[in-house]
């Protein structure tokens, strides 16, 4: 049995996001995805491998390559739980830009 580490701990590290965003544009292969960062390839690898166990990319090989792409359920997992936050924070702002006209109102 794999064990799953947590999405949340991958998408905490900016390289594992940018990794994220090259694949939600395009599949690519391990040596495509290094070439966009300044850090070793092995580095890099092990970001993978974080991304892989947490479930949020899958490989497929293609000939002699290894081709990346991104789990878009797996990501949409991952969007709802934050919506709760999202609602939370508009609700904020709507009753901030609220209170800001009521004292705008007053104040003429």
């Amino acid at each position: 049995m794999k064990l799953r580490r947590d999405p949340f701990q991958a998408i905490a590290d900016p390289t594992r996001r940018a990794i994220l965003v090259l694949l939600a544009a395009q599949t690519m292969s391990a040596g495509a995805i290094a070439s966009n960062f300044d850090v070793a390839r092995p580095t890099i690898s092990k970001h993978m491998q974080i991304l892989n166990e947490c479930d949020l990319i899958e490989s497929n090989q293609k000939g002699r390559e290894i081709f990346y792409e991104l789990k878009v359920d797996k990501m949409k997992e991952i969007d709802i739980w934050l919506e709760q936050f999202r609602k939370m924070w508009e609700d904020r702002f709507n009753n901030l830009d609220k209170l800001l006209a009521k004292i705008q109102k007053k104040d003429k």
